[in-house]
């Protein structure tokens, strides 16, 4: 489905990803791991077309997608790719269905069919009695599972989540790791992770270790018990650094999804 072949990228003297190559295949879960300022969300924002590399190829299912012109990046990954980030960015101003709706009627789906699609995504996340609440009136897990069934709103070939469950609770993690695994088990989807949560990644089918700018790829590997982290590395990837990187998805789709509601 994804293939990552031979990227690098640098943030002035900082080479932060040297000559990464990796295939995601369809029906797969993939984490990435390692410690803070590893890499891992460079590697993330790459591959799922919200950073460019310095060099390199990224081809979903044969069409490669570095170098394409920026509004047919933005419809491919409307319609391809969801993402989740760790801190839900749902517009405040609007309800959860419409939230989960926007990227739907981006799309160019009728207002109509989107909001109802947005209410049988967020039934199926058990959110029935909350899909008319704003963000404010929600819990942190209920806000990351519409965060979830927005990603899910167009079908996405994959999913890209930095950080799912990075602000939840034990409790609240535990269920965005039942979603992923239902998501993969019962609906075939895609998803790739960024994650420091050793419970979430031990769903994954991989697990791909960050060190020094380099990916290794050791199934069904041990990582670090949670609140613990892997020895330190002299690299700092200054997308790594604290923010999600969902600055990037919100810069370039916040006036469409205005527009859309106008």
């Amino acid at each position: 489905m994804l293939e990552i072949k031979n990227i690098y990228k640098s943030f002035g003297n900082l080479e932060v990803l040297k000559d990464i190559s990796l295939s995601i295949g369809t029906k797969e879960i993939v984490a990435i791991v390692g410690p803070s300022g590893a890499g891992k969300t460079t590697l993330l924002q790459i591959a799922s077309t919200l950073e460019k590399p310095d060099s390199g190829n990224i081809l979903f299912n044969g069409t490669e997608l570095i170098g394409m012109k920026d509004k047919k990046l933005s419809a491919f990954r409307n319609k391809n790719i969801g993402f989740v980030f760790q801190f839900h960015q749902l517009l405040p101003e609007f309800s959860a269905k419409e939230n989960v709706a926007l990227p739907a009627m981006i799309g160019g789906m009728s207002k109509k069919k989107a909001m109802d699609k947005a209410s049988e995504l967020l039934t199926r996340l058990g959110l029935s009695d909350r899909m008319d609440h704003k963000p404010s009136a929600m819990s942190g897990g209920e806000r990351q599972r519409t965060a979830i069934a927005r990603a899910l709103i167009n079908d996405p070939a994959i999913i890209f989540a930095d950080e799912p469950t990075g602000s939840l609770d034990s409790v609240n993690r535990e269920e965005i790791q039942n979603i992923f695994t239902e998501l993969r088990d019962k609906f075939n989807q895609t998803i790739v992770m960024v994650t420091h949560d050793s419970t979430l990644a031990g769903i994954a089918d991989r697990i791909i270790e960050m060190a020094d700018g380099k990916v290794s790829l050791r199934p069904q590997a041990p990582v670090p018990p949670e609140g613990e982290e892997m020895e330190s590395l002299a690299i700092v990837d200054p997308l790594d650094s604290g923010g999600d990187g969902s600055e990037y998805l919100i810069r370039d789709s916040i006036k469409e999804i205005r527009e859309s509601v106008d």
